[in-house]
């Protein structure tokens, strides 16, 4: 590949959410901040909110590596599960052993111990939960009850909601409004500016240990920027794809070319710039043939 035409370590544009290229831009930042400050005050419920792509994974990612001793953590990345396999899953999670023919209500009562035990250690339980979005409307119920397990000081369980714009939607059914009284903090990721695309796209060279000259030119970067809209995933495509265009060409500089052929090939971008093509070609087309039928047309009543 093009890691040693640009003398890279390692790829820069994974789309694997490595948290060795976390960036602390603002509103990652404040995020992990409000989300550090939220769980250090016994918060309940915590609600991160962001578009796809947005680094909600990892965001997630990083306040797992982030949180010391003083936290025990249970993570569901995947929380389509009935709330018999929530709990289940929490159980595993907490290292408790369920047998497979283990009746809810025990299930729950060893939950209730291990909680009440690791309090007991001066210690606090975080579940964290990605792509919440997905979760059954009974499910999240099932899991709003769980955080009724408090001691006479503090909840025995916290719980961090990632997830896409639907999850809102979700929560604002008025079945679910118990739970949603009990967000005591939530925040709603931002797309990228133009200023932070930059530090970015500099950022993960820089981390995939690249120091030479500036690779992508400020067009480049421009034009990355406004075809993203900001949204990291999407940055990440356009620039492993044009540095794989970049390196199929010999080139060692990125520019605005290269990013026009990332933008032809990535589904996300081409729908809406291609239709637009299609649009115009098709315009084309008709003017041409409406003008060669009218010379043809004309020229018929030549004698």
């Amino acid at each position: 590949m093009y890691l040693q035409h640009f003398k890279f370590n390692e790829v820069p544009f994974a789309l694997t959410p490595n948290t060795h290229f976390f960036l602390n831009i603002d509103s990652h930042l404040e995020a992990l901040n409000l989300l550090l400050v939220g769980l250090d005050n016994g918060a309940g419920f915590i609600k991160i909110i962001g578009q796809v792509g947005t680094g909600k994974t990892i965001l997630c990612r990083k306040l797992l590596n982030t949180l010391d001793e003083k936290y025990v953590t249970a993570y569901l990345p995947n929380p389509h599960l009935t709330p018999a396999g929530m709990r289940i899953a929490l159980a595993e999670e907490l290292g408790i052993k369920v047998p497979r023919n283990q009746g809810q209500h025990q299930v729950l009562k060893k939950i209730s111990h291990a909680l009440i035990a690791v309090a007991a250690q001066g210690k606090l339980v975080v579940l964290l939960i990605d792509e919440a979005q997905a979760m059954p409307e009974e499910t999240i119920e099932a899991l709003r009850l769980l955080t009724n397990l408090e001691t006479e000081t503090q909840k025995l369980l916290q719980v961090v909601l990632f997830g896409q714009p639907e999850l809102d939607e979700l929560l604002d059914r008025p079945s679910l409004r118990q739970l949603r009284q009990r967000i005591m903090f939530s925040y709603h990721l931002r797309a990228l500016d133009s200023s932070a695309t930059r530090r970015y796209v500099t950022h993960r060279l820089s981390a995939s240990g690249y120091n030479g000259p500036e690779l992508f030119s400020e067009k480049a970067l421009s034009r990355v920027h406004n075809a993203s809209r900001g949204i990291p995933r999407l940055v990440n495509v356009l620039c492993h794809k044009a540095l794989l265009v970049a390196y199929g060409r010999g080139d060692r500089l990125i520019d605005k070319q290269h990013i026009e052929r990332a933008i032809e090939d990535t589904e996300d971008i081409k729908p809406a710039k291609t239709g637009g093509q299609r649009q115009w070609r098709l315009l084309a087309l008709l003017l041409f043939f409406g003008v060669v039928y009218v010379f043809l047309g004309f020229d018929g009543l030549i004698p």
